[in-house]
Protein backbone atom coordinates (compact mmCIF):
# COMPACT_ATOMS: atom_id res chain seq x y z
CA UNK A 1 0.00 0.00 0.00
CA UNK A 2 2.80 2.41 0.90
CA UNK A 3 4.47 1.62 -2.41
CA UNK A 4 1.26 2.45 -4.31
CA UNK A 5 0.92 5.77 -2.48
CA UNK A 6 4.55 6.64 -3.23
CA UNK A 7 4.15 5.79 -6.92
CA UNK A 8 0.92 7.80 -7.14
CA UNK A 9 2.58 10.77 -5.45
CA UNK A 10 5.56 10.60 -7.78
CA UNK A 11 3.27 10.44 -10.82
CA UNK A 12 1.36 13.49 -9.56
CA UNK A 13 4.57 15.46 -9.00
CA UNK A 14 5.83 14.49 -12.45
CA UNK A 15 2.55 15.55 -14.06
CA UNK A 16 2.56 18.86 -12.18
CA UNK A 17 6.17 19.54 -13.18
CA UNK A 18 5.40 18.77 -16.82
CA UNK A 19 2.41 21.12 -16.81
CA UNK A 20 4.47 23.91 -15.28
CA UNK A 21 7.20 23.43 -17.86
CA UNK A 22 4.67 24.02 -20.64
CA UNK A 23 3.91 27.62 -19.67
CA UNK A 24 3.92 30.35 -22.33
CA UNK A 25 5.38 33.65 -21.09
CA UNK A 26 3.58 35.72 -23.76
CA UNK A 27 0.23 34.28 -22.69
CA UNK A 28 1.29 34.69 -19.07
CA UNK A 29 1.84 38.41 -19.63
CA UNK A 30 -1.83 38.69 -20.63
CA UNK A 31 -3.00 36.70 -17.59
CA UNK A 32 -0.71 38.83 -15.39
CA UNK A 33 -2.94 41.82 -16.15
CA UNK A 34 -5.17 40.44 -13.39
CA UNK A 35 -2.26 40.97 -10.98
CA UNK A 36 -1.22 44.47 -12.08
CA UNK A 37 -3.63 46.30 -9.78
CA UNK A 38 -1.49 45.18 -6.83
CA UNK A 39 1.87 44.01 -8.23
CA UNK A 40 4.54 45.30 -10.56
CA UNK A 41 7.29 43.37 -12.29
CA UNK A 42 10.36 44.41 -14.23
CA UNK A 43 13.37 46.65 -13.92
CA UNK A 44 11.51 49.74 -12.65
CA UNK A 45 8.94 47.87 -10.54
CA UNK A 46 7.82 49.34 -7.25
CA UNK A 47 5.93 47.86 -4.33
CA UNK A 48 2.21 48.54 -4.37
CA UNK A 49 -0.46 46.86 -2.29
CA UNK A 50 1.57 43.72 -3.00
CA UNK A 51 5.35 43.36 -3.29
CA UNK A 52 7.25 43.55 -6.57
CA UNK A 53 7.37 40.20 -8.31
CA UNK A 54 10.66 40.66 -10.16
CA UNK A 55 12.77 37.64 -9.19
CA UNK A 56 9.98 35.94 -7.24
CA UNK A 57 10.75 32.48 -8.65
CA UNK A 58 13.42 31.14 -6.31
CA UNK A 59 13.07 33.96 -3.77
CA UNK A 60 12.56 33.43 -0.05
CA UNK A 61 9.10 34.23 1.21
CA UNK A 62 8.46 37.71 2.67
CA UNK A 63 11.90 38.98 1.65
CA UNK A 64 11.26 42.09 -0.48
CA UNK A 65 12.88 45.06 1.21
CA UNK A 66 10.68 48.02 2.06
CA UNK A 67 7.47 46.00 1.82
CA UNK A 68 5.28 45.55 4.89
CA UNK A 69 4.07 41.96 4.75
CA UNK A 70 0.89 40.79 6.44
CA UNK A 71 1.11 38.99 9.75
CA UNK A 72 0.22 35.74 7.95
CA UNK A 73 3.22 36.04 5.61
CA UNK A 74 5.54 37.01 8.46
CA UNK A 75 4.39 33.98 10.45
CA UNK A 76 4.90 31.68 7.44
CA UNK A 77 8.43 33.06 6.98
CA UNK A 78 9.20 32.49 10.67
CA UNK A 79 7.68 29.00 10.71
CA UNK A 80 9.43 27.96 7.47
CA UNK A 81 12.66 29.99 7.20
CA UNK A 82 13.82 27.96 4.20
CA UNK A 83 10.58 28.46 2.24
CA UNK A 84 11.35 29.55 -1.33
CA UNK A 85 8.85 30.41 -4.06
CA UNK A 86 9.29 27.43 -6.38
CA UNK A 87 7.20 26.96 -9.51
CA UNK A 88 5.20 24.30 -7.72
CA UNK A 89 4.26 26.31 -4.66
CA UNK A 90 3.62 29.45 -6.74
CA UNK A 91 1.14 27.36 -8.73
CA UNK A 92 -0.47 26.09 -5.55
CA UNK A 93 -0.61 29.61 -4.11
CA UNK A 94 -2.14 31.04 -7.28
CA UNK A 95 -4.82 28.34 -7.24
CA UNK A 96 -6.31 29.72 -4.03
CA UNK A 97 -4.09 32.19 -2.14
CA UNK A 98 -6.10 32.26 1.07
CA UNK A 99 -6.02 28.48 1.34
CA UNK A 100 -2.24 28.33 0.81
CA UNK A 101 -1.45 30.92 3.48
CA UNK A 102 -4.34 31.19 5.90
CA UNK A 103 -5.43 34.72 6.88
CA UNK A 104 -3.28 36.42 4.25
CA UNK A 105 -4.67 39.70 2.97
CA UNK A 106 -4.47 39.04 -0.76
CA UNK A 107 -8.00 39.59 -2.05
CA UNK A 108 -7.37 37.78 -5.35
CA UNK A 109 -9.54 34.66 -5.63
CA UNK A 110 -6.96 32.71 -7.63
CA UNK A 111 -6.41 31.26 -11.09
CA UNK A 112 -8.52 28.14 -11.53
CA UNK A 113 -7.07 27.08 -14.89
CA UNK A 114 -3.82 25.13 -14.61
CA UNK A 115 -2.63 26.49 -17.96
CA UNK A 116 -3.15 30.09 -16.81
CA UNK A 117 -1.01 29.38 -13.75
CA UNK A 118 1.69 27.74 -15.89
CA UNK A 119 1.67 30.71 -18.27
CA UNK A 120 1.94 33.27 -15.44
CA UNK A 121 4.80 31.30 -13.89
CA UNK A 122 6.61 31.28 -17.25
CA UNK A 123 6.11 35.06 -17.37
CA UNK A 124 7.38 35.48 -13.80
CA UNK A 125 10.41 33.30 -14.61
CA UNK A 126 11.30 35.63 -17.47
CA UNK A 127 12.00 38.26 -14.77
CA UNK A 128 14.06 35.96 -12.54
CA UNK A 129 17.78 35.36 -12.60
Amino acid sequence: MKKLIAITGLALLTATGAALADGDAAKGEKVFKKCKACHQIGEDAKNRVGPILTGVVGRKIASVEDFKYSKAFQEKAEAEPDFVWTEENISEYLTKPRAFIKKNKMAFAGLKKEQDRADVIAYLKSFSE
